[in-house]
């Protein structure tokens, strides 16, 4: 009675040991190298949202005195696709030379900056003839003029305090006819 007992507890434990491992046998293991090029891929296709990271290439202008936004030229202004990148989004650039490095404003587009690209001012042309095209990562922290499409900041994340809700669209004032 005993060694039968023992018999059946241990063949069960074995049942149940094998079960797992063949379970865990059957798991898929994603390589590193495929979760890299899957992170590529959503760089590269993903639409801008706050907070994201995307993969854009950056060159250099030099030329202009006021910039399509109405502001002047100045370092920290980026030409972007409006499509893409409307105009008064806030990106941060952090894969580029400690000297480009920063937080840029989109105040400018232009007729060359198509897609995934922008244009990043410089006061120097010989500096922005050197700087050439180079492919980038940046980070969108606000997208267009609405204070409300940005990223929560730490404390926010931290507490979890819930986004404020967005202000109610005003109803456009109805003509009045001026008749007799």
């Amino acid at each position: 009675m005993i060694i039968s007992g023992r018999f059946w507890r241990r063949s069960i434990v074995t049942a149940i040991a094998a079960f797992g491992f063949v379970s865990y046998y059957e798991v898929t293991a994603l390589d590193s190298r495929y979760v890299a090029r899957l992170a590529t891929l959503h760089e590269s296709v993903a639409l801008p949202q706050p907070g994201s990271r995307l993969a854009f290439s950056a060159t250099a202008y030099c030329k202009g005195i006021v910039t399509s936004s109405g502001v002047a030229v100045q370092s920290g202004v980026a030409a972007a696709d409006p499509e893409l990148l409307p105009v008064g989004s806030v990106i941060d650039v952090d894969s580029l030379p400690a000297k480009y490095n920063g937080v840029y404003t989109v105040m400018d587009t232009g007729p060359a900056v198509q897609g995934r690209q922008i244009d990043v001012y410089m006061w120097s042309c010989n500096e922005a003839l050197q700087f050439g095209r180079r492919p980038i990562h940046l980070n969108v922290l606000r997208l267009g003029w609405n204070p409300r499409a940005s990223t929560s900041g730490f404390l926010d994340r931290f507490l979890r305090r819930p986004q404020p809700e967005p202000l109610p669209a005003r109803p456009l004032p109805q003509a009045t006819s001026q008749g007799s």
